[in-house]
C-alpha cells in the first residue's frame, strides 16, 4: 500500500507566487561600445564640420560684399561716363549694346516710381551700404522698381537721376546649393570614417568578449586571442589574457585530479570501516551510531563533490516532471513529509538530468529538514511550475518558519548557516550553494524568499526547450 500521507504526484493547484525580482527583472539594454563610440566621433566631426562652414562664412562674408559692391560701382561709373562723354545718336546706340551685350538697362528715373529697397538679407545691406558710400549718399539700391524685380541702383548724371537694372545673380549668397552638396558629402563621409574608426576600435574588444564567454563555459582551448596584433596595448592585454586561460585551464585540471583522489581515496577506507563495523561491533547501539558518522562522511563527502563539479555542461533536453517525481521518490517515504506538485505536463526545459534532480533533491531535503511545523512536527512541501515566454518559473516553498530576510542572500554563501531555526539538523552548509552553482551552470537564476503565507520559498528559472 503506497504512503497516502505522502502524495508525490498529486496535481492539486498549488500557489505559485510573483518570483522575487532577481528572477523577474531583465538586463538594462545600454547603448553598445561600438554605437557610442559612433556617436561620439559623429557628433565631434559634424562640430568640426559646422565651426569649419561657419568660420568659413565669417571669412567670406566681408570680401563677397566689397567684391559685389566694387562691380556694381564700376559699372555705374563706366555707364554714367559713357553716357556723359557720347553725343545723342551714339548715346541710344551705347545704351541699346549696354542692354544686349551685358544685361544692362538704363531708364529716366521717375519720381513716381515705385521701389523697395535692396534689403533682403545682411549681404544685401551691406552692398547696399558700400554702394551708397561708393557712388554718393543720393544713391538708391532697388530690388523692385514698378513691379519689375531685378537689382536696381539709382544715380545721377548732371543732376537727371536714372535707373540702372542688372542681374541679381551678380551678388551671389554666401552658401547656395553647391555648398549644400559638399556640406551633405562632407557630412556622409564623416560618419563613414567615424564608423570604420568605431569598427576598429571595437572589434578587439568584441574578441576578447567572446574569449572571456567561453572561459566563463569553461571552453579554455577556444579562448586563445591573437598575440600578433600591431597595437602594442591590445597586445599586451590578449598576452595576459592567454596566461590567464592557460591557468585556469591548469587550476581545472588539478581540480579534476584532486575529486578523483578524494572518492578514490576517502570511500575505500570508509568502506573498510563500514564492513569491519557490521562484522567486528557486538553492541547494535554503538554500531549503528558509527555507521550513522560513516554515513555522514560520506554525506559530507558527496556534498564536497558536488559543489566542486566542473563548471561546463553541455545543455540538453529534460522532461520537468520526470525530474521532479524521480527527486521526490529519491527522498524516500517519510510519513511526517507532505509534498504537492503542481507542474503542466509536457514541461521540458534545457540542463542536465544529473544536476536538476541534484538540484530538486537538495531542494526537498532542505525543506524537509527545516520546513516542518514547530508543532506536529510535519512537513508540507508545494512545487509548481508554470511557463513564461522563453523561460519556465519553478517555485518550491515549505511550511516553515522562514528566515531572517537579512540572511535571504547569505543562504546561498557556502558553509552558511542560519539562524537557529533552519539549523537545528547538522549539515555541511552546502545545499543551497550547490542549488545555486548548478542552476546557473544550466543558464538558470535561482533565488530564495520568504513566502508571504509563512516559511521559505526557492524560486528558480530555467531555460526553456524550444518546442
Amino acid at each position: 500500500m503506497p504512503d497516502e500521507s505522502r502524495v508525490p504526484f498529486e496535481t492539486q493547484p498549488a500557489a505559485l507566487e510573483t518570483a522575487p525580482a532577481p528572477l523577474e527583472m531583465r538586463p538594462t539594454r545600454g547603448v553598445s561600445l561600438f554605437w557610442r563610440t559612433f556617436f561620439f566621433l559623429a557628433l565631434l566631426l559634424i562640430g568640426c564640420i559646422v565651426a569649419w562652414l561657419q568660420t568659413f562664412r565669417a571669412l567670406e562674408y566681408e570680401p563677397r560684399a566689397l567684391q559685389s559692391a566694387n562691380q556694381q560701382a564700376s559699372l555705374v561709373n563706366l555707364s554714367r561716363a559713357a553716357l556723359v562723354h557720347s553725343d545723342a545718336i551714339a548715346r541710344v546706340s551705347l545704351i541699346k549694346t549696354l542692354a544686349s551685350e551685358e544685361g544692362l538697362r538704363i531708364a529716366p528715373r521717375e519720381p513716381t516710381d515705385t521701389f523697395r529697397l535692396y534689403n533682403i538679407d545682411a549681404l544685401s545691406r551691406n552692398v547696399a551700404e558700400r554702394l551708397s558710400a561708393r557712388l554718393g549718399p543720393d544713391t538708391l539700391v532697388a530690388r523692385e522698381v514698378n513691379g519689375t524685380p531685378g537689382l536696381w541702383i539709382g544715380f545721377t548724371i548732371d543732376g537727371d537721376p536714372y535707373w540702372l537694372l542688372t542681374d541679381p545673380s551678380r551678388i551671389g549668397p554666401v552658401a547656395g546649393t553647391t555648398w549644400l552638396i559638399w556640406l551633405g558629402t562632407a557630412a556622409l563621409l564623416s560618419l563613414a570614417g567615424a564608423a570604420l574608426i568605431a569598427r576598429l576600435i571595437n572589434r578587439p574588444l568584441k574578441k576578447l568578449s567572446f574569449a572571456a564567454g567561453r572561459v566563463r563555459e569553461g571552453d579554455f582551448n577556444a579562448s586563445q586571442l591573437s598575440e600578433a596584433v600591431a597595437t602594442s596595448e591590445i597586445r599586451e592585454v590578449n598576452i595576459g589574457f592567454n596566461r590567464m586561460a592557460q591557468r585556469l585551464s591548469k587550476i581545472e585540471q588539478d581540480r579534476a585530479l584532486m575529486l578523483a583522489g578524494i572518492s578514490h581515496d576517502l570511500r575505500t577506507p570508509l568502506a573498510r570501516l563500514r564492513l569491519e563495523t557490521e562484522m567486528s561491533v557486538g553492541d547494535s547501539q554503538a554500531r549503528e551510531h558509527m555507521a550513522a558518522d560513516i554515513d555522514q562522511v560520506n554525506a559530507i563527502i558527496d556534498k564536497f563533490l558536488d559543489y566542486a563539479r566542473p563548471d561546463h555542461l553541455k545543455p540538453e533536453r529534460v522532461n520537468l516532471n520526470q525530474i521532479v517525481d524521480a527527486a521526490i521518490f529519491a527522498t524516500g517515504q517519510d510519513p511526517n513529509t507532505h509534498i504537492t506538485t503542481s507542474i503542466p505536463l509536457g514541461t521540458v526545459v534545457l540542463g542536465d538530468a544529473v544536476e536538476l534532480q541534484r538540484v530538486f533533491t537538495n531542494l526537498i531535503e532542505n525543506a524537509m529538514r527545516y520546513g516542518r511545523n514547530a508543532e506536529t512536527g510535519v512537513a508540507r512541501i508545494d512545487i509548481a511550475a508554470k511557463a513564461k515566454d522563453d523561460a519556465v518559473l519553478v517555485k518550491l516553498r515549505d511550511h516553515g518558519q522562514g528566515v531572517n530576510p537579512e540572511q535571504l542572500e547569505q543562504l546561498t554563501q557556502p558553509f552558511f548557516r542560519g539562524d537557529v531555526s533552519r539549523t537545528a539538523a547538522t549539515g555541511t552548509g552546502l545545499g543551497l550553494a550547490i542549488v545555486d552553482r548548478a542552476i546557473a551552470r544550466m543558464g538558470g537564476r535561482f533565488a530564495l524568499a520568504n513566502s508571504s503565507t509563512g516559511g521559505l520559498a526557492a524560486h528558480m528559472k530555467l531555460v526553456k526547450a524550444p518546442s
